[in-house]
């Protein structure tokens, strides 16, 4: 993708994003009322939230913290699920997120046909696999979080996590889920991302600035699959990169519709030891 488009992309949403995270934030202290109607008839729905951003982009820190504050689980009836996936697109503006990953800018553009967008920018969020959210547009954003409310999804089960230590160190974890009566069946993803990244930004767009993020993916693996009218009960196991705390990670299963398409199901599961 062209530098020009880029940029003129990142420009055109930065502003959106401050009035977005103010709009947010006024939204979830009114979303015992927001919710009601959802959350007094329905269990807490999970809802997969994704935010693809980069270092390298000016208009990105906004988003992050955003981001930040979904993670604060601010909205009554919903468990947001975040992970921050950095692209590399940005790797060749002055500075290299370290955290970026091929993986997600491939992941990003199969969004893009799917969702029938034109081209690639940051920062971008993703609801659900299905649902683009628009910076700055609080009635979209509040149709968005109502309709997760209420859709149904299959129940992710997350447990037996544990750490066996050596070289490298291997998480281990048990991923079950009840039957899929969903129409499609889905893929069944596995991520391990870290709790909270600072970086102290020496050059680029963002030179000088020291950034945070949460839930940055390290890694997003496909372990299975999820076929109509069954069940998934698997025994999964990621090698840890060297160095890597297991005190500041989290694990995400989720199941999604090939495409990449609707989230049928979500869990996560923050490391303690």
């Amino acid at each position: 993708m062209l530098r020009i488009s880029r940029t003129f992309l990142c420009a055109m949403v930065v502003i959106a994003i401050v009035v977005a995270a103010s709009i947010f934030m006024v939204r979830a202290q009114g979303s015992e009322t927001v919710m009601k109607d959802a959350s007094s008839t329905t269990a807490t729905r999970p809802v997969l939230v994704e935010l693809f951003t980069s270092e390298g982009c000016s208009s990105c820190p906004p988003a992050d913290a955003l981001l930040e504050k979904m993670d604060a689980q601010p909205l009554a009836g919903l468990q947001l699920i975040v992970m921050s996936e950095h692209v590399t697109y940005w790797d060749h503006d002055g500075w290299k997120d370290p955290n970026s990953s091929s993986l997600f800018t491939d992941r990003q553009s199969a969004y893009e046909d799917v969702l029938g967008i034109n081209t690639a920018y940051t920062p971008q969020i993703i609801i659900d696999g299905t649902n683009l959210l628009r910076m700055g547009d609080a009635h979209q954003a509040d149709g968005i979080f109502r309709k997760a409310a209420e859709m149904s999804k299959v129940p992710v089960r997350l447990d037996s996590v544990s750490i066996k230590t050596g070289n490298p160190a291997v998480l281990r974890a048990h991923i079950a889920t009840d039957a899929n009566f969903d129409n499609h069946s889905g893929d069944v993803y596995v991520a391990l991302a870290l709790n909270h990244v600072e970086s102290q930004v020496l050059h680029g767009e963002n030179g000088g600035r020291r950034l945070v993020h949460v839930a940055v993916v390290q890694q997003l693996v496909k372990v299975g699959k999820l076929e109509k009218r069954r069940s998934f009960d698997q025994q999964i196991q990621l090698k840890l990169k060297p160095g890597e705390d297991a005190t500041n990670l989290r694990i995400i299963a989720f199941v999604q519709e090939p495409g990449p398409g609707k989230v049928l199901g979500a869990a996560v599961q923050k490391i303690t030891s």
